[in-house]
């Protein structure tokens, strides 16, 4: 699933993204509004991880997105 997905359905994402990353309130994941370049500087912000760090969280959590979403998409 490419970026451009789970930012526009990011009322859908944001459930899974603020489970993955619980340090981050509410109001942080729903202010980035899907956009992952904000994503990405609150979770440096508040776990202190370097940029590359923080991307590879990233993109190991969008893959995982994928794997949730394709059953659906084949119905």
């Amino acid at each position: 699933m490419n970026w451009s997905n789970i930012e526009s359905g990011w009322m859908t994402f944001k459930a899974n993204a603020k489970q993955q990353w619980d340090k981050l309130s509410d109001q942080q994941v729903s202010d980035t509004l899907g956009k992952r370049e904000q994503l990405s500087s609150r979770l440096q912000e508040v776990y202190a991880l370097s940029k590359e760090e923080t991307e590879r969280q990233i993109s190991d959590w969008q893959s995982k997105q994928v794997e949730k979403q394709a059953p659906a998409a084949k119905s």
